[in-house]
């Protein structure tokens, strides 16, 4: 089975247009969306502007405010307290990588968590964290790594059972591998989490989904994998002149493994949960 990602999205998408336009009416303006983009990185700086060309498609009104290694850390500090505490500010998008001077700054400790839509405020973190079952996850205020919540949707999606599921995680970055564990530990999975000091083949040989985010071309052999089992594959590399992401789809299909495609797969997805949680925003303030 092939877990694509595109109806998904379509699905979560096709409503957005129009609630954003009755968030308009009621409030008097349009939803404003504030992102801090480093040029540094051309592909994350490039895949901003499709976030943002996408929250503009649906009505929301969008800046861009760039950043680099001339970038003053005040300055960057400053520019997110000043977002976060602007009235006519709806949501604050802050891509990763940033410039490492800016990284080891403590702008997540000022990040408005209710209009920190990508779920990286310290309080939105820790909220997650604190979270022992689905319930109290549903019941969050703030948000949640979009990446990590467009993977736990993509498998209910495709009535992929997680209750009681054996899971390897590939990658422990705070972004993507221990926000998306922990969902599928509330998910009641018993889950993994790998990283570049664990034997993968013996980590995977047993697991009923893995979940890898490594950022490494084929990374994940097919034969370490049970047939039957599925893979959802999060990274998106360009090797060999194409999109891939850490396995061969070719090499798991003829070992009977389920997988997401990539592109086409989890992407669409995020950024579906993504253009959505701008829109909750501004609606839970309504």
């Amino acid at each position: 089975m092939i877990l694509e990602g595109k109806t998904l999205a379509q699905n979560i998408r096709a409503s957005l247009a129009g609630r954003v336009e009755v968030v308009h009416q009621k409030s008097g303006r349009p939803i404003k969306l504030a992102a801090i983009g480093s040029t540094e990185d051309y592909g994350a700086y490039i895949y901003l502007k499709k976030e943002v060309a996408a929250a503009e498609k649906i009505g929301l009104q969008t800046q861009i405010f760039e950043v680099n290694a001339s970038t003053n850390t005040n300055d960057f500090v400053s520019l997110v307290k000043q977002l976060s505490q602007d009235t006519n500010t709806d949501a604050i998008l802050i891509p990763r990588p940033l410039p490492a001077h800016l990284a080891a700054t403590d702008y997540a400790a000022f990040l408005a968590p209710q209009k920190d839509v990508d779920g990286m405020s310290n309080v939105n973190m820790g909220n997650l964290f604190l979270c022992k079952t689905w319930d109290e996850i549903s019941a969050l205020t703030g948000f949640v790594p979009c990446t990590a919540m467009a993977v736990i949707k993509l498998l209910e999606f495709h009535h992929i059972d997680l209750p009681g599921k054996e899971v390897s995680v590939i990658g422990r970055s705070s972004t993507v591998g221990r926000p998306l564990a922990h969902l599928l530990t509330c998910k009641n999975a018993t889950v993994k989490i790998c990283h570049r000091k664990t034997d993968l083949p013996r980590a995977v040989k047993d697991a009923d989904i893995i979940c890898s985010a490594a950022g490494t071309p084929e990374l994940l052999k097919a034969d370490w994998i049970k047939p039957g089992a599925t893979v959802i594959d999060i990274s998106t590399n360009w090797h060999n002149n194409q999109l891939t992401g850490d396995a061969d789809p070719a090499a798991l299909a003829a070992h009977g493994v389920n997988y997401s495609p990539v592109p086409g797969g989890v992407g669409p997805v995020t950024l579906a949960v993504l253009l959505e949680n701008m829109v909750l925003s501004k609606e839970r303030l309504l």
